[in-house]
């Protein structure tokens, strides 16, 4: 293996420890933000997440802007997409997740602290996921995408904006500019979050993260002979290829995204373990674990529609300002929100 490529796996693992301890400690969920948002007047957590988006889009057009990542090269600026398929993969993704109490990212958080519950959650996901990238499910994904995508000359908010006749560089810096202000204003208006010095660093060091995985494979792995995919922070697919690599691995190469969910997972453990928060804990019913296996597979179907999830598109999508990616994270949200208020609300399930 190439000392670049092994830079990026050591890297990836790196970003994925700190993810690990950051989201045990502080809770930082999108899921769980939404649900304290909607139901319990509680905003400090969707907050914390403004704040981590907010961060992810200046580190990381600062990033692009002076020509250290191409961001271009990622899957999210595509010239060609499928708002449709991009949308109803976000809406499934955002009900999965409220069916099983967290999404894939927050399934290894928990796992590290002995969540078994996590466990078949990560599982199904991942198996889902794999099914619709790869497997039997492949194929209708692959011809909705095709009767549905359209090809557009501005895929991106800078790119949109270049069109009225500014610079790349005063467009990028324009879009970037009023979302971070905007988000920032939204997540230090509470008088709450402000006196959250945690949440606080938990959002700041999320959206740090997230630049992070932008600068590690697209500049630290940078190799015209060895070329690493330029990526950051998300884990549908890499939750589907960590498994994969966990049954297989004679003949496949560790990558970025294997890294990451394997240092998710051993930094949950870690905290967990030295903060006395490690414990056991299963199913209460099996409806219980009915549903939340459900809540997986749709994430795992719908996060590989969107191209992401809470995080690989909320946050790492989001960052490059790709017009796909606010298309997904729409749908995730709507979806979020059905599942916790409304009529197709996921009612609590009832105490033994």
């Amino acid at each position: 293996m190439e000392a670049s490529a092994q830079l990026v796996i050591f890297a990836g693992l790196i970003i994925g420890l700190v993810y690990g301890a950051v989201g045990l400690l502080s809770g930082f969920c999108l899921m769980s933000s939404m649900r304290g948002f909607l139901a319990k007047g509680d905003s400090r957590l969707v907050r914390t997440y403004a704040l981590a988006i907010a961060v992810a889009i200046f580190a990381s057009q600062f990033l692009a802007g002076n020509a250290m990542v191409d961001l271009g090269k990622s899957i999210y600026l595509q010239q060609t997409f499928s708002t449709p398929v991009l949308f109803l993969g976000g809406v499934l993704f955002g009900y999965g997740m409220v069916l099983s109490n967290g999404c894939g990212s927050r399934a290894l958080v928990l796992l590290g602290c002995g969540n078994l519950r996590s466990f078949v959650v990560v599982i199904v996901l991942a198996i889902a996921a794999q099914m619709t990238l790869k497997g039997l499910i492949a194929p209708a994904r692959i011809a909705l995408v095709q009767a549905s995508q359209t090809t557009v000359s501005a895929n991106s908010l800078p790119t949109l904006l270049a069109t009225l006749g500014s610079g790349e560089a005063v467009s990028r810096a324009l879009a970037s500019a009023a979302i971070v202000i905007a988000l920032i204003l939204f997540a230090f208006a509470h008088p709450a979050f402000r006196r959250s010095p945690g949440q606080i660093a938990a959002g700041v060091i999320v959206g740090l993260l997230v630049a992070s995985g932008w600068f590690v494979t697209g500049y630290l792995g940078a190799d015209d002979f060895n070329p690493v995919p330029v990526t950051s922070l998300t884990f549908i697919a890499p939750i589907a290829d960590a498994l994969q690599y966990a049954m297989l691995s004679t003949g496949l190469t560790l990558n970025f995204g294997v890294a990451t969910v394997a240092g998710v997972f051993a930094g949950s453990l870690v905290t967990a373990l030295a903060t006395g928060r490690f414990h056991l804990e299963g199913y209460s019913s099996p409806r219980h674990m009915l549903r939340s296996a459900g809540g997986a597979a749709l994430m795992g179907i719908g996060g590989a529609m969107a191209f992401g999830c809470s995080i690989g598109q909320g946050l790492t999508g989001v960052s490059t300002l790709a017009l796909g990616s606010f298309i997904a994270v729409a749908g995730i949200l709507i979806g979020t929100a059905a599942g916790l208020r409304g009529v197709l609300r996921v009612q609590p399930l009832a105490v033994a």
